[in-house]
């Protein structure tokens, strides 16, 4: 029985030469909704030399100019920014998208940018696990009352709420064992750290099967605090798995939209192409 496997792509986002084409942009998105892939995906970059659109004003344009692709980030950079922004920000998009929006996130690789933004990297991942709380909070009850370590709120209501239920989906990008501990706590989908091979992949799956297990059986046992992630431990793990042919694919796109080699390139940094059948079936779930 042959497994259909759904693709994605990565919406063109750095401009070496400096000149950003809105329609080639658009005539990129329009192909690749009409070729099928199931979804489109940005990353987050906001310091670098090359030319970088930001990724949630680039996923609104990309929401008005398609009408059925998935669209999501991987992935955002949540312990930067204020999660009340953020999840306003966000909401917004999950409506003007028809609900098609995915959120990823995660902490980053590079420590040393958070003195940018204002804030210093010590307890950076209870930093970024209090904003998802603070953001799923304010996604689904009608009035916020929280006093967190960084954030406090008080009877504070934020409307619209998103268009899907109860909440946005919520999808981890990490391979640390801390961040697949906070996966199963908060999380409502995996997507793993780009670069990994898929064995190693695989290898993560199973360690946060268990997590998941573990946190079921605590669930069950009414020792799990009512926070709004309790529903992550029942979620299907999930990933992004590109193989050969959606890297040539997005090769492809590249060239029509007139993105550059270099640029192309860059699309395919999350990892080298898998062997086609075998690492899926390896790595999906049962």
């Amino acid at each position: 029985m042959s497994t259909r496997v759904e693709l994605a792509v990565a919406i063109p986002q750095t401009f070496p030469e400096g000149q950003i084409d809105r329609r080639r942009l658009r005539e990129f998105l329009g192909r690749a909704e009409a070729l099928g892939f199931g979804s489109a995906w940005v990353v987050e970059q906001i310091l670098g030399g090359i030319p970088s659109l930001e990724p949630v004003e680039l996923l609104a344009y990309a929401a008005a100019v398609t009408e059925r692709l998935r669209l999501g980030a991987a992935v955002l950079l949540t312990a930067l920014r204020s999660p009340v922004h953020l999840a306003k920000s966000l909401a917004t998009l999950d409506h003007l998208s028809g609900g098609r929006l995915i959120v990823g996130v995660g902490l980053g690789g590079n420590a040393k940018i958070y003195p940018a933004f204002g804030i210093t990297a010590e307890r950076r991942a209870a930093r970024f696990a209090e904003s998802i709380r603070v953001m799923k909070l304010l996604w689904t009850e009608p009035r916020v009352t929280f006093t967190g370590t960084f954030w406090r709120l008080e009877n504070a209501a934020m409307e619209p709420k998103p268009l899907q239920k109860p909440h946005l989906p919520v999808w981890f990008g990490a391979h640390h064992p801390n961040a697949l501990q906070r996966a199963a706590e908060l999380g409502d989908g995996f997507m793993g750290a780009g670069s990994i091979s898929t064995a190693q992949f695989t290898e993560e799956v199973k360690t946060l099967r268990g997590l998941l297990a573990h946190r079921q059986a605590r669930l069950h046992r009414g020792r799990s605090r009512p926070r709004a992630g309790r529903a992550a431990a029942r979620r299907v793990v999930r990933r992004l798995l590109r193989p050969a042919r959606a890297g040539r694919a997005s090769g492809r796109l590249g060239r029509r939209a007139g993105v550059s080699r270099r640029a192309r390139a860059g699309d395919r940094r999350w990892g080298p192409p898998y062997p086609p059948q075998s690492g899926l079936r390896r790595a999906r779930p049962p």
